[in-house]
């Protein structure tokens, strides 16, 4: 499809969605925003698709080549449609998890990981007041460096639909966030190393949900071609967190505290969620999210 059928796909699915996860009235009190919010979530969700990854950049690309789309647009400062879209955060999370049947996820096959969030550069972090007593020192272990920020932590249904998100400061472990990212589900979760515990294991075994971890050493491994499968299985959240990273630039901080870097994150996971349902309804490879774009 080109990019105004995309839009117009996007704002319908949008609002839909909308109006079956919030029934009742966002804001009891206050006018109306010059822009309805399904609007505010289409240009978001559309720019994410395009790489426009500030909101300078959404308000200014929209205003400018589809105002005819959005008219209201013309009509609001842009520090307006940043604190709507920023206020909608609750509204997005509710969006994405009702969207997960639609992007075809299986949740009893799930795999999960995590990735580091720099808040600064590693010089600037003893005298940054950003996110001051809630991001951390903790390790970037692709880049072999110390970092000052947090760890995403993700629970992704095969065949790459991310179904939960966990902030923790950078220093957290993989482990410490596993029973909330399995909470209240059960099947098969495939892990790296990082999650080898025995005895966690068998607690999660007896809420129903079998972790398939490598060996803790590779060099001691008792059994390596099982290890290696379950690798090669669980090789799938590396593409959808490659996704998450260079298309949708999740790794990019702009924010300066936590209410605006969660609704940045939700923006751009209801952005990835709702690109695999389209490309799901469209008959695509879910995941080839470029596709949505070149037919």
């Amino acid at each position: 499809m080109d990019l105004d059928s995309l839009i117009i796909a996007v704002f319908c699915l949008v609002d839909d969605t909308l109006r079956r996860a919030t029934p009742t009235r966002l804001r009891r009190r206050g006018p109306r925003p010059l822009l309805a919010d399904s609007e505010v979530l289409t240009i978001e969700v559309v720019g994410e698709h395009l790489g426009l990854d500030r909101d300078s950049e959404l308000f200014a690309y929209f205003r400018r080549h589809y105002g005819h789309f959005f008219p209201r647009l013309r009509e609001v400062h842009r520090t307006t449609f940043a604190r709507q879209a920023a206020n909608l955060w609750k509204v997005k999370e509710a969006l994405w998890q009702r969207l997960l049947p639609e992007a075809g996820g299986d949740p009893r096959w799930a795999m999960v990981d995590s990735f580091p969030l720099a808040v600064c550069r590693f010089g600037r972090a003893p005298r940054s007041r950003r996110f001051r007593g809630e991001a951390g020192f903790g390790k970037d272990h692709a880049a072999k460096a110390t970092i000052y920020g947090f760890r995403l932590h993700a629970r992704v249904c095969w065949p790459g639909v991310v179904t939960r998100l966990s902030l923790a400061p950078a220093g957290a472990a993989d482990l410490a966030l596993l029973e909330e990212l399995t909470e209240e589900t059960a099947g098969v979760c495939l892990g790296d190393r990082a999650y080898w515990q025995p005895e966690l294991a068998g607690r999660l075994r007896e809420q129903g949900v079998e972790m398939l971890v490598p060996f803790k050493k590779a060099a001691s491994d008792p059994a390596p071609e099982r290890s290696r499968r379950i690798t090669s299985i669980r090789y799938r959240i590396e593409t959808v967190f490659s996704q998450l990273c260079e298309r949708l630039s999740m790794k990019r901080v702009w924010a300066r505290d936590l209410w605006h870097l969660s609704s940045r994150l939700l923006r751009k996971v209801l952005a990835h969620t709702l690109m695999v349902a389209l490309n799901r309804a469209q008959g695509n490879d879910p995941l080839r999210l470029a596709q949505l774009l070149a037919n």
